[in-house]
């Protein structure tokens, strides 16, 4: 019989393969998305489709909804028709991860003529073709090319038919092919090393196993739950939206081996891409409370299953086909400080405070200018910038500067950027007093200052949030700073859409910063005269929100300005 320990062992074992399998995506991918940012997941399943183990890299969004998307691949392909060698493909919002950039990839795993389980990872892909990256598409058919749950390869023959289809209707081709096959490579590794866990441990199967990983996740989570009291309390959010604000409401219910998110009385399905299918609500509902109430106990298709997740149907976070949902990631990354604005009514003193939620986001589609000549050897180009605001301050500590909660997504360098297109990035620095004040500080946004190489002109897909609607601080805590964006020759630019920037002409952005937890009043002077230092505060922050003398301030800075330390 097998030891509990060396179970244990096999399931850490489990978490460095898919770890592995991740870190092989990021080394192989085509798109600076997944390579620099870090916008992927991956995972390894039973034969039943379960989700047993998630890699460390990759996003809550991705993994937490692709613990579902194996079960529909089970069910479209079919048991009798998976065979060694194969591999399967969807960009499905609803069966997938949410919209058409994300590519999910599922191999099966054999061991011996006999399916094992399953490994399956999701990218964000640059380009699916269709109106582009964006919110201005009517509904989901204008959003790029459908790939169904359907086969990628077969027994080891790739489909060459459908890599003819997909290279005909996207505009990054070669990124893209690329992305799939560093996909399907990526579960190939994690197959090799599955394989050789299971000979070195003399299994012939992963039931025992699997039984043992999600018994215990399951048996851990329902003791954190049922340690809390009992009560519901309800969370609401008011978003910027499109066209109109968009409010978020939830009923957070605890009870006996369960937690409910309800989500009725949310704003209905709006007519542009910000609309959320509800696995992708569910995913991030769950992680809100994951982090909140069992943050150590590994993710898997068990320690998810208390966290029940329900909306009404054609609420924007649960849109039905063919609703347009490109920017599901900007309602769905606000999901959790909407279940925090609940829980922290029934859990005080555990969540933090409002921050930037969605990722600050936007595509440039270059091309040579259209009232001259074009320069030599011009091409035109799609680059995807994934970017951060600051996270809300927490109960114990200030937020983190521009860093990407809930998403965990990783800014991308500006050398990347600039790579892969004639885009020129002027300034791209930490946005002082943009933190909200409070005992704890929020953390801050950041400037960014965009434009086109000289001889090119571009379209620009902005993707913002809290453009009206700055992040809100808990517990007394002042608000974040709220985005800004315009042209540099003055011409206001809209939070969303696709919006046209002539050539020399840059786009001036400010990211927004977290919000602040606690009465400024309280916070520690030290950590004040350290703001001001190092210049996250400016003078005037520093006397209007912490009440420092003017005499207090000149000296700080000169100290500051002469390498002293604070």
């Amino acid at each position: 019989m097998t030891s509990q320990v060396a179970f244990q062992v096999m399931w850490n074992r489990l978490i460095s393969v898919v770890e592995e399998q991740a870190q092989a995506l990021v080394r192989t991918a085509f798109s600076t998305s997944v390579r620099e940012a870090g916008d992927l997941s991956a995972g390894v399943y039973n034969d039943q489709g379960e989700m047993l183990a998630q890699a460390v890299t990759g996003t809550p969004g991705h993994v937490n909804a692709m613990a579902d998307a194996v079960g529909h691949f089970i069910r479209r392909i079919g048991r009798p028709s998976m065979y060694e060698g194969d591999v399967y493909l969807t960009n499905d919002p609803w069966e997938g991860t949410g919209h058409k950039h994300d590519i999910t990839v599922v191999t099966p795993a054999f061991m011996d003529g006999r399916l094992i389980g399953f490994f399956a990872c999701t990218a964000h892909v640059t380009d699916i073709g269709g109106r582009g990256f964006g919110a201005d598409a009517n509904d989901v058919h204008e959003e790029g090319l459908y790939l169904p749950i359907m086969k990628f390869a077969e027994r080891g023959e790739v489909d060459q038919t459908l890599l003819k289809i997909i290279r005909g209707n996207v505009r990054e081709p070669d990124r893209l092919v690329g992305d799939i096959y560093a996909l399907a490579t990526c579960n190939e590794i994690g197959h090799r090393r599955l394989i050789d866990m299971m000979q070195e441990f003399g299994l012939a199967d992963l039931g025992a196993v699997s039984d043992f990983i999600l018994s215990n996740s399951r048996a851990a989570t329902l003791e954190r739950i049922n340690a809390l009291q009992a009560g519901e309390a309800d969370g609401h959010m008011r978003i910027d939206g499109y066209s109109n604000p968009i409010d978020l409401c939830v009923r957070v219910r605890i009870e006996k081996d369960r937690i409910i998110c309800d989500w009725d009385g949310t704003s209905g399905v709006d007519k542009k891409g910000i609309n959320v299918p509800l696995v992708y609500t569910k995913a991030y509902a769950c992680y809100a409370l994951k982090c909140a109430i069992a943050p150590e106990i590994p993710n898997n298709a068990a320690s998810l299953t208390p966290f029940e997740v329900t909306a009404p149907e054609n609420t924007i976070v649960n849109a039905l086909p063919p609703a347009p949902v490109a920017l599901r990631h900007v309602i769905g990354h606000m999901v959790p400080d909407t279940v925090y604005s609940a829980l922290d009514k029934l859990l005080p003193g555990i969540v933090p405070a409002e921050g930037a939620g969605c990722l600050c986001n936007f595509q440039l589609s270059l091309r040579p200018r259209t009232d001259m000549p074009s320069p030599e050897n011009a091409r035109r180009a799609e680059v995807l910038t994934f970017n951060s605001g600051g996270s809300g301050a927490r109960p114990t500590l200030d937020g983190m500067s521009a860093t990407a909660f809930p998403s965990g997504v990783m800014t991308m360098p500006v050398e990347a950027t600039e790579q892969v297109g004639p885009v020129i990035v002027w300034r791209k620095e930490l946005r002082p007093d943009s933190g909200g004040a409070g005992q704890f500080r929020g953390g801050l946004g950041q400037y960014m200052d965009v434009g086109a190489a000289e001889g090119y002109e571009f379209d620009m897909s902005a993707m913002l949030d809290r453009v009206d609607h700055p992040a809100l601080g808990r517990a007394g805590g002042g608000a974040g700073g709220a985005t800004r964006i315009v042209r540099s020759d003055g011409v206001a630019m809209r939070g969303k859409g696709r919006q046209f920037v002539p050539p020399g002409v840059q786009v001036h952005m400010a990211f927004p910063g977290g919000a602040g937890y606690g009465d400024a009043a309280s916070r520690d002077p030290e950590l004040v005269r350290r703001d001001l230092a190092l210049g996250y505060i400016t003078a005037e922050a520093a006397a209007r929100d912490y009440g420092l003398t003017e005499d207090d301030i000149a000296a700080i800075l000169e100290r500051a300005a002469s390498g002293e330390d604070i």
